[in-house]
This record gives structure tokens, C-alpha cells and sequence, in this order.
């Protein structure tokens, strides 16, 4: 059997102490009508840490702009009886013995007019157009990037009231903070645009401003990505260096920890070199990094479990790479939508108990 001790090692950033190395992935999952967190969110969140997640990051929750958000049942982080709800679910995670950080989001573009709970609001992005250059609307205005870093650390404040355990930023996968980042859909001639580093000035100016509102210990965590959902192939940076030019002021001015998301978590980053993303962000940084995508997702790892072949990705090759340190956390998603007893089964051997990934588990919260 696979020796799985390296998942479950503490790990300590800032005010924030982990029991293990396993962190519950973002997932979306439109179960909040009215963007309020009610009782089947608590309990989906409480489940999955009286189970051995040491860290749950929340699905995305939306800040306070009219088109931050496209869809109603998507929670959101400015209501107040959306940040009750919240409250609800941080003290049935500590309860339970866990912790959790709250996503902070912003769809921009990839919400589509006429949608969300405010259907007559614009849709903020960079430029006003598709990747292929194609005009969708309005650029956003000094005024509307100055009110979207306003929210963001209104809601970041509000976090470290409730009693979140860290906070992340959700800056991947083609929403408003990575359009951004992304040549293709910024096209500013401000400080906001420019090349691969004065793209960084938005979400900069945000870490700044939630730097300022939390205690200096929560942890901040931002999440990337190189792939985006309009192109799975996108490279933010093509190489080693333009990677630590992008991450070195993100880093610098106020990220504690980067979660950098990829579909593949065996997949080299870069020629020449076996370290995924978050292992040459962990490098190039100094900084504690998270690794996620497909962990536990397919018949191929889950057979590693249980003495099978083993291929590249197999939970041996994981941990081999847990334990030389490439990276500190690994982020777990659709297996824990799977079942909320992921965690506990693999510290306790069970992996005669693990099955695979039932698409049909993503209508359901349980």
C-alpha cells in the first residue's frame, strides 16, 4: 500500500495551523438561492471537516459589485444575511476541528448581460472585449476599478471578523482578476495594462487593500492559473523568468501563499524541468504554494491505492513529490463532491472504500 504520512503532516502559516496537507478545492455549486448560505451549506462544509480536510477553501463568493456575480444561487460576501450564513458555516467547521478560507470572486467577462442577481448591470473587464478582440462592452472606468478594490477588501475585513481561518483570492481561470493578468483581454493604456508585470497592478493595488484590513497573520492566498476556460493551452509566462517577473510583486506586496491551479498536477510547467506550476512557484517565490488538478479524480490513481500499476497520476507520484517538498498543500475537488469521507479514508487505509468520480454527485450537496 502507498504510504500516505506525507498528506498528513501539520503544516503552520501565519495564525493559520493545519492538522494535515489535504485542502478542499473550490468548487462552484449554485446552492444558495438568494446568495445567503443556509443550512445545506453548512452541513456540505461541516461534513467534509469532521473528515480529515485540513484546510476547506469555500466555493467562490462574490464581492460587491452589481456584475460580480451570474447567478442568483452563487453566495456572495456582502450581504448580511449572506455573511450570517457564513458565520454559520465557520463555527460548524471549527466545531468539527477544521479550517477555512472564504474565495473572494469576481466573474468579469464570463458573466454574460442579463444575468446574476442585478440582470441590468454592465459586466466589468479590462478592455471591454473577448481575447479575439471582439468589443463586449465598456472598458471599466478608474472609478469602477477603484469601487471593485474597495470590495474586495470590504469583504476581506469582513472575513477576519467572522473568524476565517485565511483568505483567498480568486485570480484564475479567465474571471476579472486573471483578465487582468491575461494579454488578451487587457489591452489598457493606463497602469493598469502594459506588459506581463504591469498587468499585476490591479490585483496588486486589491492585496494591498486587504493587507490593510486583516491582521498581518491571517494568511492571504491567491489563486492562478496559466490555462484559462477559453484556452486550456494559455501561458501567462512562457518561461521560468517571466513566471518569477509575474509572481515576484504579487508576492512582495502581500501574498502569503499561492494556490496555483492546474488540470494535471503530474504535467511538467516548463521543458527541461519535472516541477509542476506550484512547485516552480514555490521556488521562484520563497513561498508556501498549494498544487491541485485531478487529484483522486480518475480509475488510474484511485487503483494506485490499492497496489495496482501505477501510472504518472498515481498517488505514489504525488507523494513522492509531497515529501521532497515541491510544494506544501494539495487541493482536493471533485472526489470530495464524490464523497466527504475522502480524506478520512486515506489516512485510515480504507481505499478498498474509494470509488470513482460520479458526475451525477455534481447536482447534489451532500
Amino acid at each position: 500500500m502507498t504510504d500516505t504520512k506525507a498528506l498528513f503532516r501539520p503544516f503552520s502559516l501565519g495564525s493559520m495551523s493545519l492538522s494535515n496537507r489535504i485542502v478542499m478545492a473550490p468548487m462552484t455549486r449554485s446552492k444558495s438561492p438568494g446568495g445567503i448560505p443556509g443550512e445545506p451549506v453548512v452541513e456540505y462544509y461541516r461534513r467534509r471537516a469532521a473528515n480529515a480536510v485540513g484546510l476547506i477553501i469555500t466555493e467562490g463568493t462574490t464581492v460587491d459589485r452589481p456584475g460580480a456575480s451570474f447567478d442568483p444561487a452563487i453566495p456572495n460576501f456582502h450581504n448580511p444575511d449572506s455573511l450570517a450564513g457564513w458565520k454559520k458555516v465557520v463555527d460548524a467547521v471549527h466545531a468539527e476541528g477544521g479550517k477555512i478560507a472564504p474565495q473572494l470572486w469576481h466573474v468579469g467577462l464570463a458573466r454574460k448581460p442579463g444575468t446574476g442577481p442585478h440582470p441590468d448591470a454592465p459586466s466589468d473587464s479590462p478592455s471591454g472585449v473577448l481575447p479575439n478582440g471582439k468589443p463586449v462592452g465598456e472598458p471599466m472606468s478608474a472609478e469602477d476599478i477603484a469601487d471593485t478594490i474597495s470590495a474586495f477588501a470590504k469583504a476581506a475585513k469582513a472575513a477576519a471578523e467572522i473568524g476565517f481561518d485565511a483568505i483567498e483570492l480568486h485570480g484564475a481561470h479567465g474571471y476579472l482578476l486573471d483578465q487582468f493578468f491575461w494579454e488578451g483581454t487587457n489591452r489598457r493604456d493606463d497602469r493598469f495594462g502594459g506588459g506581463l508585470v504591469e498587468r499585476t497592478t490591479l490585483v496588486r493595488e486589491i492585496v494591498k487593500a486587504v493587507r490593510a484590513e486583516i491582521p498581518a497573520d491571517l494568511p492571504l492566498i491567491l489563486r492562478f492559473s496559466q490555462w484559462k476556460q477559453q484556452d486550456y493551452d494559455a501561458k501567462l509566462a512562457q518561461t521560468p523568468e517571466e513566471l518569477a517577473s509575474f509572481l515576484g510583486p504579487l508576492s512582495d506586496d502581500g501574498v502569503d501563499m499561492f494556490h496555483a491551479s492546474t488540470r494535471r498536477f503530474w504535467l511538467p510547467e516548463f521543458e527541461g524541468s519535472d516541477l509542476n506550476l506550484a512547485g516552480w512557484t514555490k521556488k521562484l517565490t520563497g513561498k508556501p504554494s498549494i498544487t491541485v488538478g485531478s487529484v483522486g479524480l480518475n480509475s488510474e490513481f484511485l487503483g494506485a491505492f490499492m497496489g495496482e500499476s501505477s501510472e504518472a497520476a498515481s498517488l505514489d507520484s504525488l507523494m513522492e513529490r509531497l515529501e521532497k517538498d515541491e510544494f506544501d498543500l494539495v487541493a482536493v475537488g471533485r472526489a470530495l463532491i464524490n464523497d466527504p469521507e475522502w480524506a478520512a479514508k486515506v489516512r485510515d487505509g480504507r481505499f478498498d472504500e474509494l470509488s470513482d468520480f460520479d458526475a451525477a454527485k455534481l447536482k447534489e450537496l451532500v
